[in-house]
């Protein structure tokens, strides 16, 4: 299978640039994986497509505000720095633009001196190893210099920096949001779970390997970036007992997805634990999971869309991806939403 398989046309002007306002009035593609149907709906819809019983599974990672803008001292030049790792403590795997200016022992101030930065080592990747040091809690402080990692083809500013938060997010710790899950109302959740939708959690920080391209023709030479999980025994409980009844478990977005999928591939059910996975999920994939999926339309030959081949079968969502560029849906994080069901 080749990369080029999954490329489709789209129109600039459909890459949403502002989220939708009320969260869930979103549009709502649905697709039924057996026969490839298509339904168009809002987004507060999709509590007739959850049935009692079910589950929803949602990763609560929460967006680190991971963009910070300096001065390297003593000179002053302007400096760019995206936080992409945390090591140990205040030690950060990090991006620098430019790089040129961030060598091995070269030192920086943010925020008038509320952070400093020392890189202590240049990668073969090009990226940087640096301490910080701040005077308060570090990521108190992040919250008050940092801004959005929004992807790159997002160019509006974005106002509310909680617009990229989903509104269960709680452990602090992606460089990217958990788009699917951005859909959500508090009041929606509510809704659903009046409804006996019962809603569990993982926690998957995303990494921005999510919007790194696939550079190899053939598919099965791509290697997957590291990132981190963890399943507390709550919803590794709630798993088993969705099955045993026969109810669905789906799950919201694509990294709940990579979480479920890999525990179940090294253990062979969902357990509680925690690690880290570089599961890549693309056509002839064995979901031992899921039963649904809630997600996003993703760029073209992106390992996202592999994804939901997978699981949707590939004609059903190049189809899909087909006539929600005609029907003007609105495509990636801010975009409107498919429930593969």
């Amino acid at each position: 299978m080749k990369t080029s398989d999954f490329y489709y046309d789209l129109p600039k002007e459909l890459i949403a640039q502002t989220p939708a306002e009320p969260r869930d009035s979103s549009r709502l593609l649905v697709l039924d994986r057996q026969s490839g149907e298509t339904v168009h709906k809002h987004f507060f819809d999709i509590i007739d497509y959850l049935d009692e019983g079910d589950l929803l599974v949602c990763n609560d990672s929460r967006v680190l505000p991971a963009r910070i803008y300096g001065n390297k001292e003593p000179t002053g030049a302007r400096v760019e720095f995206l936080l992409l790792k945390q090591i140990s403590g205040n030690r950060w795997e990090t991006l620098c633009k430019p790089g040129k200016k961030a060598k091995e022992g070269a030192r920086f101030s943010f925020g008038d001196g509320l952070l400093y930065a020392t890189v202590t080592e240049v990668k073969d990747d090009g990226n940087r190893i640096v301490d910080f040091e701040c005077d308060e809690n570090f990521f108190s402080t992040l919250d008050k210099i940092g801004q959005m990692p929004l992807p790159p083809y997002i160019t509006e500013e974005l106002k509310d920096k909680e617009r990229y938060q989903t509104v269960y997010s709680h452990e602090l710790g992606s460089a990217a949001a958990p788009t699917a899950g951005l859909h959500f109302t508090t009041e929606l959740m509510d809704k659903i779970r009046a409804k006996g939708v019962n809603i569990a959690y993982v926690t998957l920080h995303v990494g921005l390997g999510t919007f790194r391209p696939v550079k190899v023709d053939d598919v099965t030479k791509h290697k997957m970036h590291s990132e981190h999980y963890e399943v507390p025994e709550e919803t590794a409980e709630l798993i088993k007992k969705t099955k045993q009844s026969g109810k669905r478990v789906i799950a919201v977005g694509t990294t709940s997805c990579r979480t479920l999928e890999s525990v179940a591939a090294e253990h062979g059910e969902v357990v509680p634990c925690e690690g880290f996975t570089e599961i890549f999920i693309y056509p002839g994939f064995e979901f031992k999971v899921l039963d649904g999926l809630i997600t996003n339309f993703h760029l073209p030959e992106s390992t996202l869309i592999m994804l939901v081949s997978a699981f949707a079968g590939y004609d059903n969502i190049m189809n899909a991806y087909k006539t929600a560029v005609e029907e003007r849906y609105r495509f990636f994080s801010f975009g409107d939403a498919m429930a593969v069901l």
